[in-house]
């Protein structure tokens, strides 16, 4: 399938979708959304594909929403449209049954910043920069970084984050829990690939519910909690990837996991 704003790239089991409006430092236009819908789509029906990559081209991962869209005035009705499509993506994003890794260079900064969030582990270069830029255009917080950014960084300084729209650079936020790990730009994608690899060999079946359960976790009680992880362990006992992991286990071997 052809896209206007994206360029997706499935290798043998690490798929990549890179953001492709470099002129515009990757902003988020509303075709960009609805492409996102569809590339995420292509690549969940493909059962080769293990882990996704995103990130931007040009240098940049996200510069957000295109505020070049935004010098018309909208009405109320017509910025919930725009809202609506973007949380389509967000929930689509989080909730993919496959590990996702944002792999982040240059600007990642208003709905960006929490593109970046919504992927399971943010791998950052050295000279990336974050921030909730909204206020800074008399806007609120939207792309899930209510649900989001406090949870990766704690309320109080996601409230600072919003109230203040600071950039910060990719130490301090890897410092306060926003990057799971920042690299020299030069080794950006050496290691983010190296890391999906890594993932992508591990079983699908077991990934894709500790993904679920781990995400559910964060709005649930702890009995819920163990409950989930009962029934998703009764999965897993009786895969064959479960299966396939003790024989190699013994016959002390790589193990070869099919998802299944």
């Amino acid at each position: 399938m052809g896209y206007q704003t994206l360029l997706v790239d499935r290798g043998d089991a690490v798929a990549t979708i890179t953001l492709n409006r470099p002129e515009a430092r990757n902003a988020l236009d509303l075709t960009m959304r609805r492409e996102m819908l569809g590339a995420l789509d292509e690549i969940e029906a493909d059962p080769a594909v293990r882990v996704v990559i995103l990130t931007g081209a040009g240098g940049h991962f996200c510069s957000g929403g295109d505020v070049k869209t935004m010098r018309a005035r909208h009405t109320a009705v017509e910025g919930r449209a725009r809202v609506e499509l973007l949380n389509r993506m967000v929930l689509r994003l989080v909730d993919f049954p496959r590990p996702t890794i944002a792999m982040v260079d240059g600007y990642a900064v208003g709905a960006g910043s929490n593109l970046a969030l919504c992927c399971d582990i943010v791998v950052a270069a050295d000279r990336a920069k974050f921030g909730e830029l909204f206020c800074k255009i008399g806007l609120v917080v939207d792309g899930g970084g209510t649900w989001l950014l406090p949870r990766a960084v704690g309320m109080a300084r996601a409230k600072e984050l919003a109230f203040t729209g600071e950039i910060i650079d990719a130490g301090e936020a890897a410092r306060i829990g926003f990057v799971t790990r920042v690299v020299p730009a030069a080794e950006l994608e050496a290691t983010t690939r190296a890391l999906a690899e890594r993932i992508a060999a591990n079983p699908p079946l077991a990934l894709r519910l500790d993904k679920h359960m781990l995400n559910r976790a964060a709005a649930s009680d702890l009995a819920g909690a163990l409950d989930l992880e009962a029934y998703s362990q009764a999965l897993a006992i009786a895969s064959t990837d479960h299966a396939e992991g003790v024989a190699a286990f013994f016959e002390k071997r790589p193990p070869q996991f099919t998802g299944r």
